[in-house]
């Protein structure tokens, strides 16, 4: 199994604020479509519950410590700690970790890569962070910038690391 963190995060590594995106950058929202579609992908409660709803041809497995948490959506299932969500998904051969901060933290421990969607800007309010990319156990292989545009308010680099 190949477990790949997928995320976008600002030079700062602030992901969010309140449970939301701190930008709208369509061509990201894109690539991971592209990227996720036909695999599972495990988040934290909240960074489920932020989603307007399940995202179509994608397996969820959502992590949470409350042992009464329950969802009637298909494609959806409830684990309590990141050792049973991928014991769950074992089997498969790919699988994304999509946040949030505190599930990136634990999981970057059992990931092989990293798709990450580097901002090119600060945001100091947010209150939620990825984690800091070290560069003795991760290794850049890709990257392609994409500027700032009518449709994206920000520029961005798609970076693509793998573990050393």
């Amino acid at each position: 199994m190949t477990i790949t963190m997928i995320a976008a995060a600002a030079e700062n590594n602030a992901l969010g604020k309140d449970n939301d995106l701190l930008w709208h950058l369509p061509d990201d929202f894109k690539r991971f479509k592209k990227l996720t579609t036909g695999h599972t992908i495990i988040m934290g409660r909240k960074t489920f519950e932020s989603l307007p709803k399940p995202l179509p041809n994608r397996t969820h497995v959502i992590i949470t410590r409350d042992q009464k948490y329950k969802t009637d959506f298909e494609d959806c299932r409830v684990v309590h700690s990141l050792q049973a969500a991928l014991e769950s998904v074992k089997n498969e051969k790919l699988v994304f970790i999509i946040g949030g901060g505190e599930i990136y933290r634990l999981g970057e421990a059992f990931a092989d890569s990293i798709e990450l969607t580097r901002v090119h800007t600060h945001f100091e309010d947010a209150d939620t962070f990825f984690p800091e990319i070290d560069g003795g156990i991760w290794e850049l292989v890709n990257e392609v910038h994409h500027p700032k545009d009518e449709r994206h308010g920000f520029a961005f680099t798609y970076l693509t690391y793998v573990r050393k």
